[in-house]
């Protein structure tokens, strides 16, 4: 998603390598609106996954992560300018994920992500 995120592309192979489902098309529809508006990424997020839950225990087939990623270096400019998109500092959120073991290995497939301050 953050390599994508540097050009707005919401058409990337590689977003559905790594997502599915819910994920993928929110990704997808996100990075969609920043590419009508003119964003792009720039930066890179920091994020230091843990997994906070696997199921079932035995053979996983289902992980649970749980991060306090930070934004303060990955923020949205104009593309046709390179100014800041807006005046909100990135900062610390909370991030969950549920991943998945699908036939072609593991993805994404939920996420939600808590505002900055929420971690």
């Amino acid at each position: 998603m953050a390599e994508a995120a540097k050009t707005s592309d919401w058409n990337s192979p590689n977003l559905a390598r790594y997502a599915t489902g819910d994920a993928l098309s929110a990704i997808s529809r996100g990075m969609y609106a920043d590419h009508l508006n003119g964003l792009v990424t720039k930066g890179e997020p920091k994020n230091s996954p843990k997994v906070s839950s696997v199921a079932p225990a035995a053979e996983p087939t289902t992980v649970m992560i749980s991060d306090c990623g930070d934004s303060t270096n990955w923020l949205k400019y104009r593309k046709d300018s390179g100014k800041l998109a807006d005046d909100e500092p990135g900062g610390r959120q909370a991030i969950t994920a549920e991943v998945k073991k699908l036939d072609r290995g593991w993805k994404v497939t939920r996420f939600a992500v808590e505002g900055v301050g929420s971690c």
